[in-house]
């Protein structure tokens, strides 16, 4: 078996020791190929690699963002999004994508069941691509890019954005950094007034939305060992979840945030627009408004349509 680890220095929880007893335990089991990213866009280009180069399985260690890239360009563009259904490529046919948590929080990886851990992680990773254990999953795609787990517009984007600034001064990206970004953003008149209409298959558009979230499983983060789940049915198997909401005020944004923290299988709330197995969702903002995909930040825009596709890549599951 053949396997190309690709591996980001720059990650938040990565080190050079770890990073070699992750290629140490992969090479004891299978034949390895190691190699670092060393700019914006090489685990693009190192995915697209692996497929011309016919590798079993590609593993990477790093944050979710080096592993959307990865998978970005293993599959390529996936076209309009207008144009649902099945995938582009036989899964088959391309290299199954494993994952070392190297990142903040990991989402990706702990939602396949992959220990947070990266000791732990390995152990599970090399076991699965001994015995073949490959699972299937669908993928989200927005701007005519994929995403694994979730995307949005407004508020949670504005935090990414913001999270983005201080990591760009050299502090490290903590949970507490997010929950102090995500704070002093709903103080923010400007970051909360935007006027989104949100439109879904079969229902009326509903106008007054001031953020969104599209998820593609669940949980949609975590804070630690916490998961966090807006959409408790969504998962890769089925369609987009949505969870959105009409009101930023502060008594009812308390008592969302108070269910989601407690773990509640279903958020409710007056102000709060959701629903799961969607097969698309578009967001309509009055001006530009920021987004954000799979914990990256994408800049403005007015309009985002999200889709999904069923079955498009092979991943080696933790379980």
């Amino acid at each position: 078996m053949r396997v190309l680890l690709i591996t980001n220095p720059y990650a938040t929880s990565t080190t050079r020791v770890g990073r070699d007893a992750v290629a140490s335990a992969l090479a004891s089991r299978v034949d390895v190929d190691v190699v670092p990213t060393t700019h914006r866009g090489h685990a693009a280009e190192l995915g697209a690699r692996s497929v011309e180069q016919g590798y079993d399985a590609v593993v990477v260690h790093g944050g979710d963002g080096s592993v959307n890239e990865v998978v970005n360009g293993m599959l390529g563009t996936p076209g309009e999004p207008a144009a649902r259904g099945s995938a582009p490529v036989d899964p088959a046919d391309l290299p199954a994508v494993g994952v070392v948590p190297g990142g903040n929080a990991n989402v990706f990886a702990r939602a396949l069941g992959v220990d947070r851990h990266p000791v732990q992680a390995t152990a599970q990773l090399v076991d699965s691509l001994v015995a073949g254990r490959r699972r299937t999953v669908g993928l989200g795609h927005m701007l005519d890019r994929w995403f694994l787990f979730n995307a949005g517009m407004g508020l949670d984007a504005s935090v990414v954005r913001g999270v983005d600034e201080k990591r760009g001064t050299g502090r490290p990206v903590t949970n507490l950094m997010y929950l102090q970004t995500a704070a002093a953003a709903f103080l923010k008149p400007e970051l909360t007034d935007a006027d989104i209409t949100v439109e879904v298959p079969g229902r009326a558009p509903v106008s007054g939305v001031r953020f969104g979230f599209v998820s593609n499983t669940a949980p949609w983060t975590y804070l630690g060992p916490r998961a966090i789940r807006t959409n408790p049915g969504t998962d890769f198997d089925h369609g987009l979840g949505l969870f959105a909401a009409t009101s930023t005020a502060l008594l009812p944004s308390l008592a969302l945030g108070a269910q989601l923290l407690a773990g509640s299988g279903d958020p409710r709330g007056r102000s709060l627009v959701r629903d799961d197995d969607l097969a698309w969702v578009r967001f309509t903002a009055d001006r530009p408004v920021d987004v954000q995909m799979d914990g990256e930040y994408l800049g403005t825009h007015r309009t985002v349509e999200f889709g999904c596709r069923p079955g498009v890549l092979d991943v080696v599951a933790g379980r």
